[in-house]
């Protein structure tokens, strides 16, 4: 396995910060942020105000139904760093928890380039004169070295921002119009306004506040209160502030007034430069607030061994805070080369991207688990799964309207990250959704299945009796080949040791399994321990298996010594009697290096073991090792005049079951059928062999067939006991 990943690290002693502090502060400074200052009058003025409304709900309705799902799984689990990536890996699995968690990462770092830009914007709007990237690149710099600090430090600065905020929202309301104007409910007209999506596009990172307060999670007092009451209070404080906006917009300046100038709101404040106090404030608040919460995203992310080897140093904390300072001198480097290649417009777009998808998970997350109801999932705050996967279609639905090709492109990156940390193949110590989904489908199958096998859907569900895997993998080798990934496979080791403990056959099952997926061989495994091998492969056979999936098919190696032959016929003989069809692989050593060309198989009829074994050669022909094989229909007749109806049979039975084999049709003569065997099947690859049913004499009939066949290579010797009409799965 690449990685290990343990909860090794020492639990880190809190900062202490409190639900006010350290959620709804840097929440609701965040929510009231940029977009509010420098683009809700260029929302207004294109949509007009019933749009604006319609834009407001529809937006802080997602981002509602998330914080409902966000309360309901930080109510069940102790969140530590990383947030809403902590919880939706530690539910959905470290796979999905890491693909949304990047996502989410470059969504925080986008924010910080965000706010900066508008800072840098309602600079310039002041002072012409001035360099807007140049300043925005400063106030990067500038949160970073707060955030690298102190968290602490970092809230005690938001209270001073958040009073500036509430100075600039009193004094807009006390302000006046700046021109007659009528109330324009629909907004500027289509030749000078953009499409409503493009506009929801651009407000929405406005309601995305919530994760901030939820990153800092590990600086928290008590994340699992603090977080849902925290979260709640600002959603419902940015929602009553966004919905009198518009209207004090409306009535203050026309459309075209508010698409045009983005400090429109300065111009309408009672005291115009509280409004340049808030912005700046706003900006920087909300950008510190995003560098606290990005570089603890990342942190995560390294610490559960998501990021590469190489980026493992981002996940140490420094300081009694466990500040991370690594992470954050990374995402500032990454937020100053955001800024430096993109503008408001160009950011805010490609970041509601990344919210909503991360939103979207994190709600069918909850959804999921809710469904599932699993006992470990009892959160304090129950939420109904039919919200959260409301919310997680509210977000994919805005996605596709907003940009369906960004969408794709969206989906098509984090399932990249998805399939790259899966063929990691990532270790993890909490659980996950997953095995929780596989177990309701399985029940829901298993109830379904029944126990009456239907022909036209049977497929083989082989039990391969191996012994120890490398002793005799062609077993193993060959029972892939026939299965193709299509069949349910177990690989079955009797062991005759004694006083053999639970664990160490648990321990020894977990080895092969992992021997096996190393090859590329994947399949259940199963080790019981008994007095001998046969009575072990007995008590598989009545044992083994859940409901009606039990194996119908036993593989198993041909048996070399004498001594064993009485047993070794009395276990074919069980197998038989218990309705399940019998596969036995008589191998050279070398198997794996033989060519793999000419396949012959041994015809006695439909009935019987026929149909069975053209059935399983059917199957190997489409495995990639004989898919180019020849398989050729051999079978024995006693002079030309049966051959002539013969030829017409097998001429048609080959044309019905819709076969690329051929057939061949040998005369006897005077001559026995073991003679023709070896002399016709002398240089075939394997060769399919029918067994008759066992009887009072079997041990005598099994012994002559190993000494008649003992010249051929490679066989198979198949028997049919299982009840079904194999002959309607050919045609």
């Amino acid at each position: 396995m690449e990685n290990q990943i343990k909860n090794k690290v020492s639990p880190v002693k809190s900062t202490g910060l409190s639900t006010f502090g350290g959620v709804f502060t840097p929440s609701i400074l965040t929510i009231l942020g940029v977009i509010m200052y420098l683009r809700f009058g260029w929302v207004v003025g294109n949509v007009g105000l019933l749009g604006s409304l319609i834009i407001v709900t529809l937006a802080t309705s997602i981002t509602f139904l998330t914080s409902l799902s966000l309360a309901a799984i930080a109510t069940d689990q102790q969140v530590k760093i990383g947030g809403a990536y902590y919880m939706i890996s530690r539910s959905l699995g470290i796979e999905s928890g890491g693909a949304v968690g990047i996502s989410l990462y470059l969504a925080q770092a986008l924010s910080v380039s965000m706010y900066t830009v508008g800072f840098a914007e309602s600079i310039v709007q002041v002072f012409p004169q001035l360099n807007e990237k140049l300043i925005a690149v400063a106030a990067i710099l500038f949160v970073a070295g707060v955030a690298l600090i102190s968290a602490k430090a970092a809230s005690r600065v938001q209270y001073f921002i958040l009073a500036a905020i509430v100075i600039s929202l009193i004094s807009l309301i006390f302000g006046s119009p700046i021109e007659s104007t009528e109330i324009e409910l629909w907004g500027a007209s289509s030749e000078n306004s953009v499409p409503f999506w493009v506009v929801f596009a651009v407000f929405f990172p406005a309601v995305t506040g919530i994760d901030v307060g939820v990153n800092m999670s590990g600086d928290l007092k008590d994340a699992s209160k603090s977080i849902p009451r925290g979260t709640f209070m600002a959603v419902g404080a940015g929602y009553i502030i966004y919905m009198v906006l518009p209207v004090i917009l409306a009535t203050r300046a026309d459309s075209l007034s508010l698409i045009e100038d983005p400090m429109i709101m300065r111009r309408i404040a009672f005291w115009g430069d509280a409004i340049l106090i808030g912005v700046w404030g706003a900006t920087l608040s909300s950008a510190l607030g995003s560098t606290m919460a990005a570089p603890r995203v990342l942190q995560a992310l390294a610490r559960d061994g998501v990021l590469p080897r190489s980026m493992a140093r981002l996940g140490k904390g420094s300081g009694k805070e466990n500040l991370p300072r690594m992470g954050t001198l990374f995402t500032l480097i990454f937020t100053v080369t955001a800024v430096l290649l993109g503008d408001l417009n160009m950011i805010a777009p490609v970041l509601t991207m990344f919210f909503l998808t991360a939103y979207g998970v994190l709600n069918i997350s909850a959804g999921v688990e809710n469904i599932l109801k699993s006992p470990s999932f009892r959160p304090r705050f129950k939420v109904h799964w039919f919200f959260s996967l409301l919310g997680a279609a509210g977000c994919i639905g805005a996605m596709i309207l907003i940009n369906p090709w960004a969408t794709l492109i969206a989906a098509i990156f984090v399932s990249a990250i998805f399939f790259w940390l899966k063929h990691r193949n990532l270790q993890k110590t909490w659980g996950g959704v997953e095995r929780g989904i596989l177990l309701s489908l399985i029940r829901s199958s298993l109830m379904r299945l029944g126990e009456v096998a239907d022909p036209k859907n049977w497929r083989p569900h082989f039990l391969v009796l191996s012994g120890a895997p490398l002793s005799r993998w062609h077993l193993i080798a060959m029972a892939n080949s026939f299965g193709q990934g299509k069949a349910l496979m177990t690989v079955a080791t009797v062991l005759t040791k004694q006083n053999i403990n639970k664990k160490r056959l648990k321990d020894l099952e977990r080895h092969t399994k992992e021997f096996l997926g190393k090859k590329s061989i994947y399949s259940l495994v199963h080790i019981v321990p008994a007095a001998n091998p046969f009575i072990g492969a007995k008590t598989l056979i009545d044992h083994y298996g859940l409901g009606s999936l039990k194996p119908n098919t036993i593989i198993l190696g041909d048996t070399r010594e004498e001594s064993h032959l009485p047993d070794y016929c009395d276990m074919i003989s069980y197998f038989f009697r218990s309705q399940r069809n019998v596969m036995i692989l008589d191998m050279e050593e070398n198997y794996n290096a033989n060519p793999k060309e000419n396949i012959d198989l041994w015809w006695g009829g439909l009935k019987l073991n026929g149909a069975l074994m053209i059935v399983m050669a059917h199957l190997l022909k489409r495995s990639l090792e004989w898919r180019d094989a020849n398989l050729t229909i051999k079978m024995v007749v006693p002079n030309e005049s049966a051959a002539i109806d013969a030829e017409r049979n097998l001429a048609d039975m080959v044309d019905k079951m819709r076969s690329t084999a051929r057939y061949e049709l040998i005369i006897a003569g005077n001559r026995k059928f073991p003679e023709i065997l070896a002399e016709s099947s002398r240089e075939a690859d394997l060769v399919f062999l029918g067994l008759k049913e066992p009887d009072d004499e079997y041990v005598d009939y099994y012994r002559n067939l190993q000494a008649n066949t003992s010249s051929l290579k490679n066989k198979v010797f198949i028997l049919s006991g299982e009840n079904v009409s194999f002959d309607e799965v050919l045609f």
